[in-house]
């Protein structure tokens, strides 16, 4: 399984601060549930990753 395997998993995803000063991305799918807390420079660098993914894709679809 790779970026680009496609799969037909329905998933919730939400994203917020935690009591504990982290940001925490929290996906749940198929019973699963994974929470993953970043303090916030490791959340700001995942935000520029994925504007930039973003970007990328827009040119791909232009």
């Amino acid at each position: 399984m790779g970026i680009n395997s496609e799969r037909d998993i329905e998933a919730n995803m939400q994203i917020g601060p935690t009591d504990a000063g982290m940001v925490r991305i929290f996906i749940e799918a198929g019973g699963v549930e994974i929470p993953m807390d970043f303090d916030p420079d490791e959340a700001d660098e995942i935000a520029e990753e994925i504007r930039a993914a973003a970007q990328a894709a827009r040119q791909v679809k232009g």
